[in-house]
């Protein structure tokens, strides 16, 4: 594997640029993007699609005669929350561009794999193998005391030295509680909103305005996690506000 720039800038000043947590590439030319999403997003699956193109669009070859021939895309989604429209206790989803008629895949190349880490409920004990200690680690890794018999062999000893879990001193570990707390009270307050504004919803029984209400609800999450002191990449994540519509509210 490759580690490649996890930057991606648009064509001009004006396009929305793409930034991912892991970008690489293997020997065959194929891509991989990773995103740890740990707050739910409303559009994280169009967000998904959005990035995949950038990976496609620079595989184009310039000053040469080029066939439009494309390596696999891989876009992979390590999510601590549920997709809404999600009714199954199926944490893996393996897509790809399908023919609804025949039910059969139209397009190999371009595949998203996304994982719902909070549906992932097995035990340490329990892990059998280590697709399933890695989704454990995932799940757990924040919250272990030491270092478990299960999570000791090669690249999960390595996991755990480089986290440090083992070797927090009771200042770090007191800053990352705080921490911690702090996502968990903000991301409470939004979904607490989130709750309310479906039930007003619900009983108005309104159709018209959707945008509007949507853009609305968005502001003032954002005022709710101003107050809270929230940074502008989280709010940014968590509304789907841009960074100056955000830094507008702070002046505001």
């Amino acid at each position: 594997m490759t580690y490649l720039n996890t930057e991606h800038l648009g064509k001009t000043d004006r396009d929305r640029k793409a930034i991912y947590n892991l970008y690489c590439t293997n020997q065959e030319g194929e891509k991989f993007i990773v995103e740890v999403q740990r707050i739910k997003q409303q559009f994280f699956k169009d967000r998904s699609l959005y990035y995949s193109t950038f990976a496609i669009q620079e595989q184009a070859l310039k000053g040469k005669d080029w066939k439009y021939e494309l390596r696999n895309v891989y876009t992979i989604g390590i999510l601590d929350f549920e997709f809404e429209d999600s009714d199954s206790n199926q944490f893996h989803h393996n897509v790809k561009l399908v023919e609804t008629t025949s039910n059969r895949i139209f397009y190999e190349k371009l595949t998203f794999v996304f994982l719902e880490i909070p549906k992932f409920d097995k035990k340490l004990e329990e892990l059998e193998s280590d697709y399933e200690r890695w989704l454990f680690a995932f799940k757990n890794l924040h919250k272990l005391a030491n270092r478990p018999d299960n999570l000791q062999a090669g690249v999960f000893r390595r996991l755990l030295e480089v986290a440090e879990v083992a070797k927090y001193d009771k200042k770090e570990q007191f800053v990352y509680q705080e921490s911690l707390k702090d996502y968990w009270d903000l991301k409470s307050s939004m979904d607490t909103y989130f709750l309310e504004g479906k039930e007003e919803g619900r009983e108005e029984g309104r159709e018209e305005g959707k945008e509007e209400g949507k853009q609305q609800q968005a502001i003032e999450s954002a005022l709710i996690g101003i107050k809270e002191g929230a940074g502008n990449a989280l709010l940014v994540k968590m509304t789907g506000l841009s960074e100056e519509e955000i830094n507008k509210l702070r002046e505001k």
